[in-house]
């Protein structure tokens, strides 16, 4: 399935033209597609199903997100992402036009595909139906991520024209996600029309599933922190009702090429190597094994909040953690993860690279100096680390990888269900052994302190410490801090790097973030929108 995919994309956008119409409410993803005469056969409705899937999202935003949170840091250039951390965004800002443009493109071809899959000659029922309700789950996602950054936003479940698209208003939020409106009822209304994980045949492996829809109908509860919908759902999910899932043995091995669509995947973004790439880890991997300049980070708060492998947290009575060396005994997600001092750099034929970073280091190892911190603005690391995670060690030099990534996993489903029994009062041992002991189990965690449900400390923090460590670098975070609130003050500091300052001798500080609660919580209206459209109303302060 992954090379099938991908080579209808490729095809697609080969073929892909511009149109006048600047409202990007109202862009066609290309002229043949609007043109009854282009849906002779089954394969053409695949094509152009086919680019809804690579409309649905990409790497750049999948990074993106993540460098809006406190798990990264960008040390090179002045980013959108970084102009955003910043407090200094305005509604001219790249990103908030482009994030609208993307969104409302992929929801124009599935418009078009609706629209027009009827026409197909002689189609198998069957197929048309599973192709429908995949089109119908990929607008659906589209809309709830317009949602999550804009409030409210244009709706609309048809093919509209540019008139009514430079004249549409804003619909509320709720109207679009809340219970018993447009994305939910779409959720509910498609799962049983599309096949369960392990139905579908090998070629087409990787498409939307029963267990993505609830999934993403779960987020959808969880973005809005209602628990008692977040437990149900997760809940059927866990018991077997949409397929069978598990976690993968091996947490490293989850994110290399050779176990992509595994027991744990439900859904992924689908990349072929030479065929269909992405390039993002060029700029995030130590510069002695492949990487270019360091463009973002991961910073110390990310490194801080993996706890030991006693499971305690560093600062924790009794957790063993010594600040001289900071990276002894803590949880083995963060090998998997980050890129510290002294790292053992695993390549593709069996070898190993340290990494040395501490200032000074490599000169005394007789070793390659590129990777060590050598203060802002430099081609190193800005935080004293760097990425493991998502590196393919297949790609070829400049990082074309052609590992998929991972939007659902059966990980986050059991965390979800963890943190929703917590917050309704129900999380018990039962619950415990039931989502987190598994993940650390899997993690590498063998200590009884780490598996066992704690008698003691506060389990909401555990949760989210633990949401934290398990699904770092993809994506998420950004979401998970602004349900919660603590955005307001984990986005209102000065991040700091490792040890490295002054002589080895204190963290790196680096700049100053700000987050404005009134403003910051959404994303603004592009102002280039507003300027077609006087009926698209701005958000607050922008």
């Amino acid at each position: 399935m992954k090379t099938k995919i991908n080579q209808y994309i490729t095809t697609v956008l080969v073929v892909l033209v511009s149109l006048s119409a600047c409202n990007e409410l109202d862009l066609a993803p290309t002229n043949k597609f609007t043109d009854a005469n282009y849906w002779t056969s089954t394969d053409k409705a695949a094509a152009v199903l086919n680019m809804a899937y690579s409309q649905m999202f990409g790497a750049n935003y999948f990074f993106a997100n993540e460098r809006l949170t406190d798990n990264l840091y960008e040390g090179r250039g002045n980013s959108d992402e970084k102009i955003i951390t910043s407090g200094q965004a305005d509604a001219a800002l790249g990103r908030f036009a482009n994030e609208w443009k993307s969104c409302y493109e992929g929801i124009k071809t599935c418009h078009i595909f609706l629209d027009n899959v009827d026409l197909v000659p002689d189609m198998d029922p069957a197929i048309k139906e599973r192709m429908i309700a995949e089109v119908r789950f990929i607008r659906a996602s589209l809309f709830f991520r317009l949602a999550n950054h804009y409030g409210d936003v244009p709706f609309f479940d048809y093919n509209i024209t540019l008139q009514e698209a430079n004249n549409v208003e804003r619909t509320p939020k709720t109207e679009v996600i809340g219970f018993y409106r447009f994305v939910r009822d779409e959720l509910n209304a498609i799962v049983s029309q599309l096949p369960q994980k392990g139905t579908y045949a090998d070629e087409d492996q990787g498409r939307i599933t029963q267990g993505a829809v609830m999934t993403l109908l779960a987020r959808t509860y969880l973005y809005e922190n209602d628990w008692t919908n977040v437990a149900s759902v997760t809940g059927k999910i866990i018991n077997g009702d949409y397929g069978q899932y598990q976690l993968f043995p091996s947490y490293e091995g989850l994110f290399l090429p050779e176990n992509e669509l595994n027991e744990e995947v439900i859904l992924d973004l689908g990349y072929t190597l030479s065929l269909r790439t992405w390039t993002e880890m060029y700029d995030a991997i130590p510069l002695s094994v492949g990487g270019r300049i360091n463009a973002f980070a991961p910073t110390q708060e990310l490194v801080d909040d993996y706890v030991m492998k006693n499971g305690k947290a560093i600062h924790e009575s009794g957790s063993g953690y010594n600040e001289d060396e900071p990276y002894l005994n803590r949880d083995p997600r963060f090998d998997a993860t980050i890129v510290y001092h002294g790292y053992q750099w695993k390549k593709a034929n069996g070898s190993t690279s340290t990494i040395y970073i501490k200032p000074g280091s490599a000169e005394i190892a007789k070793a390659s100096t590129l990777d060590e911190y050598a203060g802002p603005g430099q081609n190193s690391t800005a935080t004293g680390y760097y990425i493991r995670k998502y590196f393919d060690p297949t790609a070829p030099e400049g990082m074309a990888a052609g590992l998929n990534l991972i939007l659902m996993r059966y990980a986050d489903v059991l965390l979800m269900y963890a943190e929703a029994k917590n917050e309704l009062g129900e999380m018990n041992e039962a619950v415990w052994n039931q989502t987190i002991r598994p993940i650390r189990q899997r993690a590498g965690f063998n200590d009884a302190s780490a598996l066992d449900f704690p008698t003691a400390g506060n389990l909401q923090e555990i949760i989210r410490r633990e949401r934290r460590s398990e699904l770092a670098i993809e994506g998420l975070r950004i979401f998970d801090i602004r349900r919660w609130g603590t955005i307001e003050t984990v986005m209102n500091t000065t991040p700091r790097g490792a040890k490295f300052a002054a002589g080895n001798s204190q963290y790196i500080t680096l700049d100053q973030r700000r987050f404005n609660k009134e403003r910051d919580y959404l994303f603004a209206i592009p102002q280039s929108q507003r300027d077609i459209n006087k009926n698209l109303t701005q958000n607050p302060v922008y």
